[in-house]
């Protein structure tokens, strides 16, 4: 059974275009671009999403099943998955999510979502972490419901 992160008559958006990246919601069809992403980074995304996901041995087949049901959660409204992509959707450049308070981190129960994201090494060595960040606060305070985000385990430059 799914849980809604949001009241039932909210429509989330699906889509953010900025000048240096599109996102929009992550759906099974985005596995290859996203698995390439994925594969390309592992030890960046550990270090800055924290926990050992992903790992080396992680099969497409896999990212298949975990898109598939990221899309479906979406649809259900119990948490948010977004592609991060180029200006012309070609490449994935990392993904950001909106999960249920308590989902990652016991601390993050004390907010009203929990909040994680991830880049690309390559887009990591370019700055776009940080960006991401300041992009997603400014989205969530000016298109979501949402009073409390709690961001876990943010790496951002001293």
């Amino acid at each position: 059974m799914f849980t809604p992160l949001v009241r039932d008559s909210y429509v989330p958006p699906e889509r953010l275009v900025t000048p240096l990246f599109v996102c929009r919601k992550l759906c099974f069809a985005d596995a290859e671009i996203d698995y390439r992403a994925v594969m390309s980074s592992i030890e960046v995304i550990q270090k800055t999403r924290g926990g050992d996901w992903p790992t080396p041995d992680l099969s497409l087949e896999d990212n298949r099943i975990d898109l598939a049901w990221h899309q479906r959660e979406f649809e259900n409204k119990s948490s948010f998955a977004f592609i991060v992509l180029t200006p012309d959707e070609k490449t994935s450049l990392g993904c950001f999510y909106f999960y249920q308070p308590g989902f990652r981190d016991a601390d993050s129960r004390k907010g009203d979502v929990d909040v994680s994201f991830w880049v690309t090494q390559e887009a990591y060595d370019a700055g776009l972490y940080e960006v991401l960040y300041k992009t997603i606060r400014e989205w969530l305070e000016s298109s979501w419901p949402f009073s409390q985000p709690i961001y876990t385990n943010v790496m951002l430059p001293d």
